[in-house]
Order: C-alpha cells, then structure tokens, then sequence
C-alpha cells in the first residue's frame, strides 16, 4: 500500500512543479449562448495524460486532487480499469476527455466507490469522448456545478447486472458489446411466477435490478447542458436532470434503463432531439415532494419515444411506480410545452397527464403541503402519435399481493376504457379501434383536479415573511419554508369573480391543439377520472356519485383550448445557458521554490510554522505542530489546543486526537445554532491550522499506533478569499532513518488495521480489524466538510459549540501529552472564551459542577445513558442520543446545504422529526443496492422497513448501500444497535410527535 501512495505523492509533486503543464495547449470547459459545440480555447494549463495501465487510477487521482484553471485530465484511447472514481471539487475550469466513446472505456467494476465520475462544487467543467462502465452507483454524476457540460459520452452497465453480469463487457470485447439496439424489449418481469412463458427476455439486451442508479445525473446544479450523450441499462433514469435552474438534454439516446429521461424539479428545462426507446418509460417531467426547490417551465420538443416497453426492473423511489409502455409522463410540474415530438409504439401511452391525488396516502401521495400535486399549462401541439396503448402491461401476482395501486394503473385504465366503449355516446370512437377496449390512449389524463381552497392564507417563511412569489403569484418553496398547514393555490383562480372560475387556459390542465397527428390504431384521448368509482376498493369508502365516473370520458374538446377559450397557451422561450466565465477565485499551484522555501524554514523551539500554511508541505513535521515530531499524541506546540466531541464520526473503532491551532494573536469568532443556523460552527482565523490523527489502540500491549493525520488549513486566494484546504498525511517508518514521518498523500490510500479498544463513554470493548480502512484523498475531504452555506473548501464540521460542549477528556485512557493539557477536565467553550481563543462568547455560559455549559446549545454522548439529562434509557432519552448519533454521522451531508441536500432527508438535532427526518418518507432516488428491498427512510415501529437501518447496519455491503460512504468499513455496533432500539420501540404512529408518521402505519 505504502508504495502505492508513494507513487501517488511522486505524480503529485511532478504535477505540481510542472505548472506549465505537459506541452500541450487544454480547451477550457466554457460553453457560450446554448451551450453548443466544442468548448473554446482558453488560457494554457496542464494537460494530465492517464495511460490504460496498472498506474491508471494513481495518476487519476494524482491529476485529480490538483486541477486546477485550465487543466485537463486526458484518458487515452483504451479500457482502464479503475478502482476508484475521478473526483473533482471545489475547482474550475476543468476538462475531462477520452478520444472516443468507443475508444476510451473507464470501467469501474472493481472500484470502491458508487460514482465513476462525480463532481461536487465545480464553476466551469466539461466531460466528453468517453464511456463510463459499471460503476456501482450513478455513472456521471455532477453535484453543485454551474456551467456543466457532458458531450458525448456514454453510462453503461453489462447485460444481466451490471458488475454481477455472467457475459460482462471487457477489454476484449468491448468494441461490440458497447453498442446495443433496441428491437424487442422483455415486456414481463422474469420473477414473477405467472411469466414463466411470457415475453421476459430481449434479444439486445437483459436489464437488471443490480444496475447502477442514473447514467448522468447532474443534480442541484444551474447552467447545465448534455448533448450527444448516450445511456444504457440504469436501475432508475438513464439521463436525468434534478432540482437544477437551466437545463438541456439533446441529441441523447436513452435505452433499457427504467426512465429514459428525467427532469426533476427543474426551472428552466428542455429536451430536444432525443430519442428514448426500449426502456420503461420514455421522459418524465414532473416534481418530487420535500426537496430544495420545486419546477417549473420545460420545453419538449423533435424527440422519439419508442418502444418503451421493457418492464419496471427497479425496486425503490417514485420511478418504481412508472408502468411500462409510457412514452412521455408529466406529474405536478407546471408550465410544459410538448411539440413537433413522435410518440410511437408504447404499450400503456404516449403521453401519460397524471397528478399526486392518484396516489394513495402512504402509497406516494406527498405528506407535505408545499408541493401542488397538480400539473397544469401543458401545451401539446405539433405531435405525432402512432400505436399507443394497445398492449397495456398487467399487474403482476407480486403487485396484487402487495396492493400498490400504482402497478395497478394500466390496468385500471383499460377497464375504465372498456366500459366506456359500452356507452352509445362513444361507439364511434371505439369502433375504429375495435370493440375489445382494455387498452389506453395515446394520451391519457387522469382528470383530477383541485378546487379553491378558500381558507388557505398565504404561506409564510420561518421569520414570518410572506414566501416569495413568481410573476403569476404562485409561491415559490424551497426546503428551508415551514410546512404549511394547507395547500396553498388561490393564485389559480379569479378570486374576485363568482363563483371563484379557474383562470384558464393559464391554469386550465391541458391545451391539445388540432394540429396533433393520431394514428387511427389507437384510442385518441382518455380522460380515466383517476380511480374515480373505486372508492371501495382502494380506501373501503363506497361513494355512489363517483360511481358515474368509473367509465372513461373520450372528449378531448375541452382540451382545444383555441375553440373554448379563443386562444392556446403561449409558446414557452427557449432556455438558454449564459457564457461561460472564469470566477478568478483559483489560483495556480505555487513555485516549487516557495514550497521548499516555507517548509523547509527554521523554526524556533516551542513555535509553529504558521507561515508554510501557505503551503502543501511534502512531510507533516514540516509544520511544526507537535513537541516530538514523530508522535501526534504529544504536546501541541504554538499555542495549539486539543478538543474532543460528545458524540463522534464513526471511523472503523480508530482513536482521533484533534487539535486547533490560531495564528498568533488570532482569535475564532463565537457561532451557534440559535443564531447562525444548524451548520454554524466556530468562525476560525486565516492561518488556522486544524490537525486530526487516527490511531488504532492495542489495549493487550498499552500501544497505538497512528496511521494517518489530516489537516485542515484556512488559507486565501490572491483575490483574498478564504479557503479551507484538506491535506492527508499517511505515517510510515522511514526506511533511512528508522524514523517514524508522516508523508503528504493528496491520492489517500488504505490500510490494514487492527483495535482492541474500550469506549471512554459507554465502556464497551471493541476488538476487530479490516484491511480496508479508508485515507480519503484530498478530494473525498470536500464531499463531507463543505456545504453551500460555509466557508469555501474543507471546512471543519466538528467544531460546533454543541459537539464541544463538554469538559475536554481524550478518547483514549492513554497517557499523553494532550491528555496532559491544561484544559484537561475543564469544558471547552468556556476555556477558549476564558484564554482568548474566541470572540463574541455569551457573557453566561452557566457551566455546572459537570463542567458542561447549562445555558449552551448540546448534545449528549449518543453511547452514555443518561448523558442527554433524561432518565437513561427513557423513551427522551434514546431519541436524544439517536439524533446525536445521526447528526455527527450523517447531518454533514444530510442538510440543505449539503452534500445529500437533494435527496430531502436531513438529520440535524433541532428540525422536528417529520417527514424531511425520514419518517414515512420514500427515497427519492436508490435502487435495490442502496434499499435492500425496503420502503421508508424511517418506518415508525419497523426496523426490518427501515432504510435508514440498513443503510448503516451490516447488510450494506456495496459502496453504493454502505452509509456513511467514506468513514466505515465495519458497523459501529454500539450506534446501529441505537438506532434499530430508536427505531422499533420510540418511533410511533403519532402525529403530535412525530407528523406525517401515520401515514405509513400499518
């Protein structure tokens, strides 16, 4: 391992002493106007060039960890095989390219992360002229970029799974095997028992549960375009746009993934010229309850829906309830235009209008009051349709055994039709389709719709401020507004008229206009009423009136907005991606003479090297920052103070000694909470240096041993912006001297390790060992320590005055220079208040006899009964350590400025624990992978239903289940058991104290 990393660090410096990169002039990753063409030349950079050999994933992630403006990662032509993905964060201006999608293959059947290419944070990137192949997870995945540009490319799994694939595509074989057609796809699902003898097998290609999620997946980004992209067999959506402001897909062809294309929660979003064919569903355009920002505005328009036939093969998230045979679906997203498409062969529809209210409560229907369920101003002009719903998919025996109304669609379409066709008023439509009528329509709405909800007041924000409103009044939510008690949507009608009409055709559903070609081999129109007259059977409620709307209604005239209301719906603009433009926030690496300048200063005894902050500095002891520099445990030198937390990040049973470090004079600046938000930790000075080891405890022989020590460096930029830096530095015995040193690895690493360790707080004796444990290169440090709201960079996470509130005691009984600190026994807050480490500290800190601050925000030891002030063991008590457990562990990245802020489950100690914690909620995106074949984020009472349990309990075995991804190898024992006990014995159906929980109660 150690000669990997050397390698790694030899690539590294190389790099970063031939700043005039390797001869070669790079493209910078701008896009102009639409975003369209190759990107144009910009200033000279580095050009990286990774070679298909046993060194590929080393120099990846050495060209990786240091890109900066200008550079390019450049894969030969070749199959790698990586075993681990390209990371880019916090950067700009960056291209990664192959010289072909058939000719450049990253293969990531062996890597140890779920992502083949994922960018976090990045101003400025473009990805082309490669494929990426089985990746665990999503393919190309790009989170927090603005100006993303991924051009021809191709995500692909094998046929039959993926990784797990008996006839996977290879090095020798992939020149044929990465092209896949789309003539027959497998309509029925191989598992189930009745077809045995059906249509479950394609010619061209076997899809698979075990298939990674999304094929390209940009995600909470803005300025985003995909062009000439391809996508093959993912579990959930193939090409995919979410919760991103200015999007466009085109020239892309999606093929046996579940969606084809998915635009989610997007403002600003346009599909042009691509074809979906041979997957479950075509395109989707809809919005998804709880998640940071709600829809609007998509243009559709010159694309192919075909033959999207090919069974549901995933098994978790809202895609799970997509029937086969959809060309196109829309769900409560406002605003769409459809025009000048082909919708042509798909089974159950070419265009499928549905809403939330078709859902059952506890089955899909959103639990919260933000999101309208209701899709309205769809413009469907200029289309053609042939062959549309006449081979409508049947519930399988798993559906009806499980009752999901979902599956069930189809089928309730069909019948519905059916016995429309038996009412005189609609012989002539049936006639020229023929009289047996089980089938859909090439378009097919299910006629629901709200009425004025006359006693809903505006919603407020969470400082009682009327919530933002658009140019038409609607509100405009995001995840941080407070839950109204009602669903706002007077701004839908006229108000001030009689009888309070919809404002139409504004806010009228659909506009179809005449100019729409239809086969005659189909059913035109259906307007099925939802499960109108089904009230028995889905809710036990019988409801004679609605039994008048069991038949299907074939009318499309209301639909012709021009004839009913003297004008269709206005043509929507065409979206359109500004300039790319340089932010100037990155600066060049700096001149290897200033490097061994600083670090190689003379230092007086007792000082820290605060001025190679600066700096990476190629070995830790460079900086000074311990009185014996080869042990990390001994005296801080400079003023350095270590801190410990009451709850901490389960990292594999190792030992962490923290240490922080002020520059001379410098002061931190007091934040909480109460009055900066959840994230707020201590505002730290330029110059600080925050230093964390890991070591592993052998209790039998009264030793430990430290294996690697990370930093974390506030630096500025020449335009003096701040920036948290994260630098790994592994340790190792010097082969020369004998010498223990710690030795800078921007590329990480593993190791094997060993622990035989008892828990200061709960007493429990760990033993065990892996030989997986993780050293995070310098890129995975952001994808936990940065948010949208915090300092640029790897900022820290730990030092919030509720993690450290508590009088300072080592993790390890062990005797050691920190543990012999002065601050020792004393609690943390108030001795760096007291010594004039931190500014702006509350004047009253009311620390007791325990030393822990009684007028201070906490929270407790999540492994100490009794720690949170409740009776130990009580109900209280085990929620509170719960929640302190998963707010260390997981709320780093589960907030809305996060990492995971796209997925609507955030896990601080202060937000009720409503549906945003999990309770009742579905995912919104995972596979059976990330699952494990359960339903809830968190299922009051019912730990075996509880993803958030097997996530991160022992059954989470891929990179793609196992949470939290980066820390662990192994379960943290003591906190799984935790959260199984918070789970099954505190978590009820009780909305006073938990809402939205019984809307999944059994």
């Amino acid at each position: 391992m150690f000669g990997a990393m050397q390698r790694v660090l030899a690539v590294a410096v190389l790099g970063a002493l031939a700043l005039s990169g390797c001869g070669k002039s790079p493209s910078s990753p701008g896009n102009g106007g639409d975003g369209g063409g190759d990107p144009p030349p910009g200033p000279n950079g580095r050009v990286f060039v990774i070679k298909p050999n046993a060194e590929a994933t080393t120099d990846m992630i050495a060209a990786m960890v240091q890109a900066l403006p200008g550079d390019v990662i450049e894969f030969e032509c070749g199959y790698f095989e990586l075993s681990s993905a390209l990371q880019l964060t916090n950067t700009e201006d960056v291209l990664v390219r192959g010289c072909g999608r058939d000719k450049t293959v990253l293969s990531f059947k062996t890597s140890t992360t779920p992502e083949g290419i994922l960018a976090v944070n990045v101003h400025g990137l473009t990805v082309q002229d490669l494929t990426v192949l089985d990746t665990g997870g999503n393919g190309i995945e790009l989170r927090s970029v603005d100006h993303g540009t991924v051009q021809r490319v191709r995500a692909i799994w094998s046929s039959g799974g993926g990784r797990e694939s008996p006839t996977p595509i290879t090095a020798s074989n992939y020149t044929e095997k990465l092209h896949v057609a789309c003539t027959d796809p497998a309509t029925q699902d191989p598992s189930a028992p009745e077809n045995f003898l059906g249509d479950t097998t394609s010619p061209d290609y076997t899809v698979s549960k075990l298939s990674g999620r999304y094929g390209v997946y940009p995600v909470a980004s803005e300025n985003i375009l995909i062009d000439d992209a391809e996508s093959i067999g993912a579990s959930d959506a193939g090409i995919y746009v979410g919760q991103t402001n200015t999007a466009i897909i085109r020239n892309s062809r999606a093929a046996y993934n579940v969606f084809g294309f998915e635009i989610e929660n997007v403002r600003g979003g346009e599909y042009a010229n691509n074809v979906a064919e041979c997957n479950t569903g075509g395109f989707l355009i809809y919005d998804l309850d709880n998640l940071r920002q709600y829809g609007e505005r998509s243009r559709m328009y010159g694309n192919l829906a075909r033959l999207n036939n090919t069974y549901n093969f995933t098994s978790g998230g809202i895609v799970g309830n997509v029937p086969s045979g959809s060309g196109m679906i829309t769900l409560a997203y406002d605003e769409i235009e459809i025009f000048d498409n082909e919708f042509r062969d798909n089974n159950t529809a070419g265009i499928i209008h549905t809403s939330y209210e078709i859902f059952p409560v506890g089955a899909g229907r959103p639990a919260e009051h933000r999101i309208d369920w209701y899709t309205e101003g769809l413009h469907i002009h200029g289309n053609t349709f042939v062959n549309n719903g006449n081979r409508l998919p049947l519930p399988t025996t798993k559906n009806l055994a499980s009752g999901d109304v979902a599956k069930f669609l189809p089928a309730i379409v069909g019948l519905k039709n059916q016995t429309a066709c038996l009412l005189p008023k609609n012989l002539a439509s049936c006639l020229s389709t023929g009289l047996l009528n089980i089938r859909g329509a090439h378009i097919i709405w299910d006629g629901l719709q709200d009425s004025y909800h006359a006693d809903c007041a505006y919603p407020k924000e969470a400082n009682g401020e009327d919530v933002p409103k658009d140019e038409r009044g609607k509100p405009l939510y995001d995840n941080e507004v407070p839950d109204p008690s009602c669903q706002y949507n007077a701004y839908k009608f006229d108000t001030a008229a009689e009888g309070k009409p919809r404002i139409k055709p504004d806010w009228w559903f659909s506009c179809i206009d005449a100019d729409n070609e239809f086969s005659s081999d189909s059913l035109k129109f259906s307007n099925f009423h939802g499960t109108k007259g089904l009230e028995l059977i889905v809710s036990s409620n019988l409801d004679p009136a609605a039994l008048l709307q069991f038949p299907s209604d074939f009318d499309m005239s209301p639909h012709d907005c021009t004839a009913v209301y003297g004008k269709t719906l206005a043509p929507l603009p065409p979206v359109v991606i500004p300039p790319f433009v340089r932010s100037g926030d990155y600066d060049p690496a700096p001149a290897a003479e200033l490097v061994e300048k600083l670090c190689n200063a003379s230092v007086d005894s007792g000082k820290v090297n605060f001025d190679a902050a600066r700096v990476n500095c190629p070995t830790l002891d460079q900086y000074h920052l311990f009185d014996d520099a080869q042990d990390p445990t001994s005296t801080p030198r400079g003023g350095g103070v270590p801190y410990s937390l009451n709850s901490k990040l389960f990292s594999d049973y190792a030992v962490k000694y923290r240490v922080a470090y002020l520059p001379p004079g410098a002061k931190a600046v007091y934040r909480d909470a109460g009055t900066d938000g959840v994230n707020a930790t201590l505002v730290f000075p330029t110059g600080t240096i925050i230093a964390k080891t890991f070591s592993f405890a052998d209790e039998a022989n009264g030793k430990e041993t430290p294996i690697e020590t990370r930093l974390l460096i506030k630096r500025v930029n020449s335009k003096n912006v701040a920036r948290w830096d994260g630098l790994p530095y592994i340790w190792e015995t010097d082969a020369a001297t004998g010498k223990r040193v710690a030795k800078l690895s921007l590329g990480g690493g593993h190791a094997s390790v060993s622990w035989d360790h008892t828990d200061v707080d709960s007493g429990v004796r760990h033993q065990g060992s892996t030989a997986n444990y993780l050293i995070p290169h310098g890129n995975q440090c952001l994808s936990c320590h940065s948010n949208e709201e915090g300092e640029a960079g790897a900022a820290p996470i730990g030092p919030k005055v509720r993690f450290m509130n508590r009088p300072y005691a080592p993790e390890s009984k062990l005797v050691t220079g920190q543990s012999r600190h002065e601050v020792a026994g004393q609690n943390q807050i108030a001795y760096w208040c007291s010594h004039g480490l931190v500014a702006g500290c509350p004047s009253d800190l009311g620390v007791d006899m325990r030393q822990i601050a009684a007028k201070l925000e906490r929270i407790p030891a999540f492994n100490k009964p009794g720690d949170a002030g409740f009776a130990p063991n009580s109900a209280e008590d085990i929620e509170a350590r719960a929640r302190a457990w998963l707010e260390v562990n997981c709320q780093h990245c589960h907030n809305v400025r996060g990492f995971a802020a796209s997925t609507g489950f955030y896990l601080d100690s202060f937000r009720p624990v409503d549906i945003s914690y999990g309770i009742c909620k579905r995912p919104t995106a995972t596979g059976q992978e990330g699952n494990g074949g359960r339903t809830y984020d968190i299922h009051p009472g019912n730990v075996a239903d509880s993803i958030l349990a097997f996530r991160i309990g022992p059954n989470a075995t891929v990179p793609a289940a196992r949470m939290p991804p980066l820390a662990r190898s192994v379960v943290d024992t003591e906190g799984s058991a935790l959260i199984e006990q918070w789970i099954a014995n505190v978590v009820k159906a009780d909305e006073a104290k938990y809402p939205g929980s019984t809307s999944c109660a059994e």
